[in-house]
């Protein structure tokens, strides 16, 4: 992946994605937003953080329980489709490469949110630790992934160039369900919830879709900087 400073092929990836992605067929996102409204977050009068809001597919049933939702992506073709499906004023989106600092204030938020996005991040713990400092004592933490299974079968987000017509597959990188745990422990949240999701008619035998881990931030727990990632 390119740095920071330069922007990310896996944004303009996105950025070719952005005009489709909401029509072409993805049991995968479908998925992962029933799961997100099955969790029972605590957002009624809370202000929420959604890293990688994409096309902003998740974002107006965050904004009608939440009372503020900061929505960042880095690509601008995305938040372009984001923009013109949400109209209201308790929405704010932001480009912005998740891997940098975010800009948001410390302990500012109440949750944060990242569906479909950490496996196009290779190294989580600065993830992990601009969600300790923007949360709140007791703010929780929702992740929402491909389960890393899939991952190891050649799962990875995908879909047709409008261009070219032909295939393109996203960066992406394989990422345990012991990383993601291990993870959000040394940054001192206490796990609430771990979850495996299958589609509706999978069977038992069938792998899991997707991965969700919830995490609650512990109120006092000292804060890691970036720098001791």
């Amino acid at each position: 992946m390119s740095t920071a400073s330069s922007k990310p092929e896996i944004a303009t990836a996105y950025d070719r994605w952005a005009e489709t992605y909401d029509v072409d067929p993805n049991r995968t996102r479908e998925l992962a937003a029933t799961v997100l409204r099955q969790r029972g977050l605590s957002l009624a009068g809370h202000d929420v953080v959604e890293i990688g809001c994409g096309t902003g597919r998740n974002t107006p049933w965050l904004a009608e329980h939440a009372r503020s939702v900061l929505a960042l992506d880095f690509s601008e073709g995305m938040l372009r489709q984001a923009s013109a499906r949400v109209r209201s004023p308790h929405v704010r989106f932001v480009q912005h490469d998740i891997r940098s600092t975010w800009p948001v204030a410390e302990a500012s938020s109440d949750v944060v949110i990242a569906m479909l996005v950490l496996e196009h991040i290779e190294h989580l713990e600065p993830i992990f630790a601009e969600a300790a400092r923007a949360l709140r004592g007791g703010g929780e933490l929702f992740l929402c992934e491909l389960h890393p299974m899939r991952q190891l079968r050649g799962g990875q987000a995908n879909f047709v160039n409008r261009e070219t017509g032909e295939p393109e597959r996203v960066t992406a990188f394989l990422h345990d369900v012991s990383e993601y745990v291990n993870a959000g422990l040394s940054f001192g949240y206490e796990l609430v919830h771990l979850g495996e999701w299958r589609d509706d008619e999978a069977l038992r035998s069938d792998l899991p879709r997707l991965l969700s881990v919830q995490f609650r931030r512990r109120a006092g727990a000292p804060s890691r900087s970036r720098s001791d990632c």
